[in-house]
């Protein structure tokens, strides 16, 4: 991959318009609420997953939070199939509920207020997994624990074998790590998108950078005094692209 390519993948969310769901105002501290985070997955979800997909296409997405990635989505594009959302949080499950009926898209978007590893396979399994890492979950959101290397819950969705898997990929929770076990599970990287992202609220907390640091020692964490870098990955489980772009992904994300 050149650099110019890498630059546009890189800048290209700076232009991408956000809708936010203006008819709740108040998001409860339990929901996580980054709304760079969100536009950044929404944008994600539009280049990368509905735009190849159909009406019969069937998604299933772990941790719906709020709905606001997914919905925001799915009102600018033409995606007519279904997705199926898995939330354990009752909170943010009822959130999700009320901005899909307000934004009529219940025909498209369903979510269930239970385990997401009970649910049944899909063409596609979507994600912003938790990715914080620190030695346990007590911290600020305990939801977004990713284990001791903030990659746990996302190796668990790949070890699901879907046979496409678009996921958030942090580069201080051990990214090279998570894409030689995606490569390990018989996944190839067919595309991504890279954004620059500030240290916020949940990063911020002091144990947790503690933890970042640590990894960075460990060469399992990159990122500079200002910023990380997030990217959206679509693994493709099919051994037939035309090109697999796993070591270019690996010297982005290592770039810091």
């Amino acid at each position: 991959m050149n650099t110019s390519l890498i630059s546009a993948k890189i800048s290209a969310v700076k232009n991408y318009p956000y809708i936010p769901s203006t008819h709740i105002s108040h998001v409860p501290e339990d929901i996580f609420f980054c709304p760079e985070e969100s536009q950044f997955y929404s944008q994600c979800l539009d280049k990368m997953v509905f735009s190849a997909c159909n009406s019969f296409t069937s998604i299933v997405e772990f941790g719906t939070g709020d709905g606001s990635p997914v919905i925001n989505s799915l009102l600018k594009n033409q995606f007519n199939g279904l997705i199926n959302g898995y939330e354990l949080n009752e909170t943010a499950c009822n959130v999700a509920k009320s901005r899909i009926d307000y934004h009529r898209l219940n025909h498209k978007y369903i979510i269930h207020n239970t385990s997401f590893f009970n649910s049944s396979t899909a063409d596609y399994l979507i994600a912003n997994p938790p990715y914080i890492p620190a030695i346990d979950d007590d911290i600020y959101l305990p939801a977004l624990h990713g284990g001791t290397d903030g990659a746990g819950i996302t190796k668990q969705l790949l070890e699901r074998n879907f046979p496409h898997t678009m996921l958030m990929i942090s580069t201080y929770s051990d990214p090279v790590g998570t894409i030689e076990y995606a490569i390990a599970n018989g996944y190839q990287v067919e595309d991504f998108i890279i954004t620059p992202m500030s240290f916020g609220y949940y990063s911020s907390e002091p144990k947790v950078r503690q933890r970042i640091n640590e990894l960075r020692k460990l060469h399992k964490a990159f990122y500079s005094q200002n910023i990380y870098f997030l990217a959206g990955v679509l693994f493709k489980k099919q051994h037939n692209l035309k090109a697999d772009l796993s070591t270019e992904l690996i010297k982005v994300m290592t770039a810091l």
